[in-house]
């Protein structure tokens, strides 16, 4: 039986700065789960200038919202926070209990507090008239508590180790990896999380061209890029204006996820992370991938903390080789073993102190990190690709890339009518979906060549495994994909990326006749195409 009679009523106020503050607070919530006697309110302390951001995140998120002034007038039983700055003081509470926000302590900003101390281990921020303001500070490792310890004693008395909830989030919600990669659409590409923090030595303000570099300069079927921001980065320039400068970047594929979970999710399903000095990384290697470090150095990352130790061990990036040469496989736990204790036990461990700050025997029932929910990260498919293609006997390679790009190319594809004007009247290579149901494929391919004298070959997709083609001099032909199996897995290539190798297939081959067998060469995979001549009924499918 649950007991909400009214002298077991606790009320419950979740105190937060700033977004990250707020996506933390929530992670953690679980801890109440199922218990009718915890009342729970959220408010926002002011003094940030990462609120907006932060006010956005609390109105999506449901919560009841009391406002700081009405706060600080009434007694709460628990005041529950993930950051120790602000008027934090001037709320009453009987109990009160402080968790880091993000994975350790691993910088000093020089704008607020002790300029050469850790942020959140600064006793100007810890201690109230000389006293610790929190009656519990829950910690994610033992050497988070021996830097308390050093930075602030009469605080380190009252830490305890509860290790790390949204780490457990994460842990818990990888068996679901395939399911993230699914609705991100990965197939079998490799997917490259770019990690940047906030402020001045962030990856944002120091190498703002990179997520451009990796998007235009890795071939389209072997990668996509996921660019990561922390929340209080989002704020200072806000969403729109944050679309609005990688508007070229995402329209090329650029993977843009949100800062509440969706980023998580993205890491949990991501191959390998290029990283700033921001602590998300250590996320990232103690889920085992690889890391490779972008950080040009400054005076906010504090030497022999775990982000510290991780940056030094890691690969340097040096530019798209590295990324190339780079095999992502599991990495070691190294310097992220010191920044995660008690992996899995965070909620529960949290839930026995809060329990005990409440004075409430807490529920039976375990309290377990909840999965993380699938992603929905906005993505484009990009309606025109620059593609090399590579001819070798009855054997072509193809590499795609955004059409912006700058590398040499062979030819341009493009989607009819969806891409833009000057890429489908300048595009080699067209194809075309079904969906509109006006065309024919003989009539499309036909109409597209006679309309289109840039155009050498148009295809119309009838299915993943099959498109009737025209060449200006060849066809018309169908061509039939055969999946490709290996590891127990079968893996099938985009058709349109076969429309290309057939394309520059018969261009090698100017007195060519159906039917014939190509090798299609996708990144890592081969798909043999059969080339004959198109039947009746293929010819008037409908498109």
């Amino acid at each position: 039986m649950r007991d909400t009679g009214g002298d077991q009523r606790r009320s419950v106020l979740l105190a937060f700065r700033s977004a990250v503050a707020l996506h933390r607070l929530l992670d953690v919530l679980p801890v109440f789960e199922g218990d009718g006697r915890i009342s729970r309110w959220f408010t926002l302390v002011p003094g940030s200038r990462f609120d907006l951001e932060a006010l956005a995140a609390l109105d999506r998120s449901g919560a009841r919202v009391i406002d700081f002034e009405q706060a600080t007038a009434r007694p709460f039983d628990l005041v529950l926070t993930t950051s120790p700055k602000g008027a934090l003081a001037s709320l009453s509470a009987r109990a009160r209990a402080l968790l880091p926000h993000g994975a350790g302590f691993n910088k000093a900003l020089r704008e607020e507090g002790s300029p050469e101390l850790p942020s959140g281990l600064d006793p100007a921020f810890l201690l109230s008239d000389g006293a610790p303001w929190a009656d519990l500070h829950g910690l994610g490792h033992a050497e988070q508590l021996s830097r308390l310890a050093e930075f602030c004693p009469p605080a380190a008395t009252r830490a305890v180790v509860v290790g790390d909830p949204t780490l457990d989030r994460m842990l818990e919600s990888y068996p679901r990896r395939e399911a993230y990669r699914a609705a991100l659409d990965l197939g079998d590409r490799t997917l490259l999380a770019v990690l940047s923090t906030w402020g001045p030595e962030s990856l944002l303000v120091q190498r703002p061209d990179l997520p451009g570099e990796l998007v235009l300069g890795l071939p389209v079927d072997r990668y996509r890029v996921a660019l990561l921001v922390h929340p209080n980065e989002v704020g200072e320039r806000s969403r729109l204006d944050l679309a609005e400068q990688f508007r070229p970047e995402l329209r090329a594929g650029l993977l843009l996820p949100s800062p509440h979970q969706d980023w998580a999710a993205v890491l949990v399903a991501a191959d390998a992370v290029i990283t700033d000095h921001g602590s998300t990384a250590l996320y990232a290697a103690a889920l085992g991938r690889p890391v490779l470090n972008a950080y040009d150095g400054g005076r906010e990352l504090i030497a022999g903390t775990p982000m510290a130790r991780l940056l030094a061990a890691a690969p340097r990036f040096t530019g798209l080789d590295t990324v190339r040469d780079l095999t992502p496989a599991t990495a070691p736990p190294g310097p992220a073993a010191d920044a995660f204790d008690r992996p899995g036990q965070a909620l529960g461990l949290l839930r026995t102190e809060l329990y005990r700050l409440l004075d409430l025997t807490p529920p039976r029932q375990p309290v377990l990190a909840q999965p993380l929910p699938l992603p929905s990260v906005p993505r484009s498919a990009a309606p025109a690709l620059a593609v090399r293609a590579e001819v070798d006997g009855q054997r072509v390679r193809v590499e795609r890339f955004p059409a912006a790009t700058e590398l040499p190319i062979h030819h341009l594809s493009a989607e009819h009518p969806v891409a833009a004007l000057a890429q489908v009247r300048s595009a080699a290579v067209l194809w075309r979906r079904p969906g509109s149901g006006r065309w024919t494929a003989a009539g499309w391919t036909a109409h597209v060549l006679a309309e289109l004298p840039a155009c050498q070959t148009a295809a119309a997709v009838l299915s993943a495994d099959r498109f009737v083609l025209r060449h200006r001099h060849h066809g018309p032909f169908t061509v039939q994909l055969a999946p490709g199996r290996s590891g127990g897995r079968i893996h099938r290539i985009d058709p349109t990326a076969a429309v290309s190798a057939v394309h520059a297939w018969l261009g090698a081959h100017p007195t060519a006749d159906g039917p014939f067998e190509l090798d299609c060469v996708l990144g890592p995979f081969t798909a043999r195409l059969t080339i004959r001549p198109a039947r009746s009924e293929e010819l008037d499918a409908e498109l």
